[in-house]
């Protein structure tokens, strides 16, 4: 019964964090690219989506840091390395490129493909498509002595 009023909550979160993306106007490529055009048509206001992110972020993460399970009862396992190398870099830098292009990041391409966006699909599939060439090299470097 606990089980599966996790997966229900993950599901009612999933859901409100699904339309706070469509409110926000985060789905909307156009509207991202807008944002990350600083000397051109320039719009601020993902800046405010992004800042109430971080906010309600460092807020849980806060809260998660002083508790070693999460009020379901299930255990909380938050990231302990803080060591910054270039795999986290490429990847950033990756990620940001790829978000300036698109206009889209994971959140809002699966949002898009719910609501049965061609665009959101590519996206998805460039996405998947990117992750195995990851890990194909991946386990060949990890073949190698």
């Amino acid at each position: 019964m606990q089980k599966m009023l996790i997966h229900l909550i993950t599901l009612l979160t999933g859901l409100i964090f699904g339309f706070g993306l469509i409110v926000s106007g985060m789905v909307n490529p156009d509207k991202v690219q807008n944002f990350l055009d600083i000397s051109g048509t320039w719009d601020p206001s993902l800046a405010l989506v992004m800042g109430g992110a971080i906010a309600v972020g460092f807020l849980a993460f806060t809260l998660a840091k002083r508790r070693n399970q999460t009020f379901m009862g299930t255990p909380i396992y938050l990231p302990t390395s803080r060591f910054i190398d270039k795999r986290l870099v490429l990847g950033s830098l990756a990620f940001g490129i790829g978000w300036g292009l698109a206009g889209i990041c994971p959140g809002p391409g699966l949002v898009l493909v719910g609501a049965g966006s061609l665009e959101g699909v590519v996206f998805i599939v460039a996405m998947l498509f990117g992750m195995g060439i990851f890990e194909l090299l991946e386990r060949r470097k990890r073949k190698k002595p």
